[in-house]
């Protein structure tokens, strides 16, 4: 198999919680990284100029979505915080906003999976406005009620299809996606409506559902295959390394950063 392209690497900031975007944005610099996936709720103001003076670009920007509410008043405050996300990735310069589409929260997944179909209906002539993309991003059907009701590529698709490709497509993130049974034939037929493609690794055992994630190398997932995939279907953008885990805390920010960039060379 092919060896991964250095310049698709994209450090995502959840990685390093612990960095200010600043922090992040220097030990990139330092390791030879070219993209970043910066975080909402890690933005500053400046953002934007502060990754370009640094010759950086961003890969894209997490997340919108959870769009599910008990409420119009809240409906309404979910669409308004979906729309700042927007402008958020336009003033960074990214045209991929991701997606966590939102759980069930105790009510039906047919009743939730609607409210997330109206919910992206709405958001995307302000979206295409600002030249971005949404990016549905499928999560371990583990998540289901917390975080998002839509759990395989397959019904991303399903979603994304109802839309324009230039205006809705499908993140794939590897943690999420590599037990599914229909992935090939899945990966396939995203072609032409990839918008990002994630990597980080399972551990054996996992110990926490959403942060136990483990670097590139260090599990069961067959990164190099799932690339291959992703290639093959068209897709030639940024790759993100997203390894959510806050264990990875107690090592040193520059060290961290160029431990994740070797992982990626030698294991996506």
């Amino acid at each position: 198999m092919s060896a991964p392209d250095p310049g698709r690497l994209s450090f995502n900031q959840i990685t390093a919680d612990h960095l200010s975007l600043a922090e992040v944005v220097e030990g990139c610099t330092t390791a030879g990284i070219q993209w970043v996936g910066p975080w909402r709720h890690k933005l500053e103001p400046g953002a934007g100029e502060l990754i370009r003076a640094a010759g950086l670009r961003v890969s894209s920007l997490c997340r919108g979505g959870f769009f599910f509410a008990d409420s119009e008043a809240e409906r309404r405050e979910r669409a308004d915080d979906n729309k700042r996300a927007v402008e958020e990735a336009a003033e960074l310069g990214t045209d991929v906003l991701v997606l966590v589409c939102g759980g069930a929260r105790g009510a039906d997944l047919a009743r939730a999976r609607d409210a997330v179909a109206r919910g992206i209906e709405e958001l995307v002539p302000y979206a295409r406005e600002h030249g971005v993309r949404l990016g549905i991003e499928p999560l371990h059907p583990m998540m289901v009620v917390e975080r998002s009701v839509i759990v395989t590529l397959g019904q991303a698709l399903d979603l994304a299809e109802r839309f324009d490709p230039g205006d809705v497509g499908v993140v794939i993130d590897a943690y999420h996606v590599w037990w599914d049974p229909e992935l090939e034939a899945g990966i396939e037929r995203a072609r032409g409506r990839i918008l990002g493609y994630h990597v980080s690794d399972w551990l054996v055992p996992t110990t926490n559902l959403l942060a136990g994630r483990g670097m590139m190398g260090e599990g069961a997932i067959d990164l190099p295959r799932l690339r291959e995939l992703v290639d093959a279907a068209g897709y030639d953008g940024p790759i993100e390394a997203e390894v959510i885990n806050p264990d990875l805390a107690a090592i040193p920010g520059p060290e961290l950063i160029a431990r994740t960039r070797d992982a990626y060379l030698a294991h996506a």
